[in-house]
């Protein structure tokens, strides 16, 4: 399997075909920013849920491709279908790290730290210094989603309309998504994050707080080795389509390939 200096050099040499656009250049200003929360694809610090059976090594590999993933589809979005808002990484464990670097250079994003102890004061913190730059609407979403369509993105926006608070739901009680138009870090506060009370949680919390909250259609992530097959039986379902309809990357398809052939000699 490759390594990931190996997915990133190839994905360096794929981009050279392709226009360059500068992180902060844009024709005019959107209300709305997306913040992608993403870690450097570090071996012993990703998806460590799934070592095992995966190695760390794997486990890297497999989050490094989500990520270019999240990054690839959200800039056609963008570019291509006109989605009108800013992109963000938030970095951890550091916008320098050079994984990052590159992506601010090659997928024209910008980037943010991550600051606080847990999940909550993390999101929480990239939420206000969203709003503090002048957005009025702020998406989040995490980056163990390869196959989310962009029309959720669209459908969130939108409903940050006329509600206050937007979430994606997870399959595992949690969410993949949320949307604010206001900081409001209370809501962050006091919430078991890696668990499957988290979207209850969040719901109660935001009626307390007086929140106008609404969800859109829920999706799987990838955080059990569950879900990892699951991913694994829908990419190669996903291989007998014509490549205009495919939904998987080639790159998350070869890697998501190798591993099934790799558990099965494992098993």
């Amino acid at each position: 399997m490759r390594s990931v200096k190996d997915t990133i050099d190839q994905f360096n040499r794929d981009e050279n075909t392709a226009s360059r656009t500068s992180p902060h250049a844009s024709r005019f200003t959107p209300n709305a920013a997306l913040v992608i929360f993403g870690k450097a694809p570090i071996a012993g610090q990703v998806k460590t849920r799934l070592c095992p059976p995966l190695t760390p090594d794997e486990a890297a590999t497999l989050h490094g491709s989500f990520l270019l993933d999240m990054l690839e589809r959200t800039k056609t979005a963008v570019s291509k279908l006109k989605l009108p808002m800013d992109r963000y990484v938030a970095c951890a464990p550091s916008a320098s790290h050079v994984f990052f670097q590159i992506m601010e250079e090659r997928q024209g994003v910008r980037l943010i730290d991550q600051i606080g102890d847990d999940l909550g004061a993390r999101m929480a913190q990239a939420f206000s210094t969203m709003f503090a730059r002048g957005y009025a609407r702020v998406l989040i979403v995490g980056t163990d989603v390869p196959t989310l369509p962009i029309d959720h993105f669209t459908q969130a926006l939108a409903m940050l309309e006329t509600h206050d608070l937007v979430l994606g739901p997870s399959r595992d009680g949690g969410y993949y998504l949320i949307g604010l138009r206001q900081a409001t870090p209370e809501l962050f506060a006091g919430i078991p994050w890696s668990s499957e009370r988290v979207l209850a949680m969040t719901v109660e919390r935001a009626t307390s707080l007086g929140l106008t909250a609404v969800t859109i259609a829920p999706w799987r992530d990838v955080d059990t080795i569950d879900d990892l097959t699951a991913l694994i039986e829908a990419a190669a379902s996903d291989s007998s389509k014509s490549k205009t309809d495919r939904t998987f990357s080639a790159r998350t398809a070869g890697v998501l390939q190798l591993l099934a052939k790799r558990l099965r000699a494992r098993a």
